[in-house]
């Protein structure tokens, strides 16, 4: 046995511990998911559990509500993340240093603790939200409704772009934005050709991330609403902790719902990445 094929084999053999840990945690689940979203306890093996997934108005308003909010959330976040990384890439200070840790720190403040700080400073008498009725600014605001939970959904999605975005900003060079100034381009212009066909993968890329974190999220919701808004996680857990009624087949049929949305958003994604790159060649 040469070198070469020894190293092969090293190199499977030091695969085969993630391997077997992504099949057990990873592949495993999903396919009893897939098999248990196809039984029912009345006529055993169908699609019934699917059929009152997409002809109940109920169902179908938390696949809508989850879809709504992680969008709009992402967008939002996305959007200012952006504008984030940019402007820490553009200041050159321990400012950039404190910003980053800070977005890595909060990035993980989700959960009970994130709902409970939302609670004092924007529930019915939170501190902001009095403040602002006080200014006159505005009547009134239910934190605790859809607008409110794409308002807690973006803070937690903000850090998290931060940090997906703040190394891709290293791929555009100082040199492309004064050669495009010497030939005549304006900042739009650099931006337009140049700026953001390069940062399209990382963008894409980032609003996948940012979309799956907001659809799977439960805690933080569940914290705030104790489980009385409607989106897929908070009726998964339902059917699951048997809070109205045990149900878990159809708990995994809305658990396969969530994935197939997540599927098609990656297929999307990959296809938009491949528009982008021959664009951009």
């Amino acid at each position: 046995m040469n070198a070469l094929t020894r190293g092969k084999w090293l190199a499977l053999l030091c695969l085969l511990p993630f391997a077997l840990f992504f099949i057990v945690f990873e592949i495993a689940p999903l396919v009893w998911v897939l098999i248990s979203s196809l039984q029912t306890e009345e006529a055993g093996w169908s699609l019934e559990n699917f059929t009152r997934i997409f002809t109940s108005k109920f169902y179908r308003q938390a696949i809508q509500f989850s879809l709504e909010i992680s969008f709009y959330s992402s967008i939002f976040g996305i959007i200012i993340a952006t504008l984030g990384s940019y402007s820490l890439r553009r200041v050159d200070s321990p400012l950039r240093n404190f910003v980053t840790a800070f977005a890595n720190m909060t990035s993980n403040f989700a959960g009970v603790p994130l709902a409970f700080a939302f609670i004092i400073l924007l529930g019915f008498n939170g501190s902001i939200t009095l403040m602002l009725k006080q200014a006159g600014i505005i009547e009134d605001f239910n934190l605790y409704s859809k607008t409110g939970l794409i308002i807690l959904y973006t803070y937690f999605q903000i850090p998290l772009g931060v940090l997906l975005l703040y190394p891709a900003f290293d791929a555009l060079r100082e040199d492309w934005r004064e050669s495009a100034a010497l030939l005549g381009a304006n900042g739009w212009q650099f931006w337009r050709h140049i700026g953001l066909p390069v940062l399209t993968p990382a963008l894409l890329g980032t609003f996948v991330i940012l979309l799956a974190n907001a659809l799977g999220a439960y805690a933080t919701v569940y914290a705030l609403t104790t489980g009385n808004f409607n989106v897929l996680p908070i009726r998964i857990a339902g059917l699951v902790s048997g809070d109205v009624s045990l149900d878990p087949n159809m708990a995994s049929a809305l658990a396969v719902v969530l994935v197939a949305l997540m599927t098609v958003v990656t297929v999307v994604h990959q296809l938009l990445l491949k528009r982008s790159y021959h664009v951009s060649r």
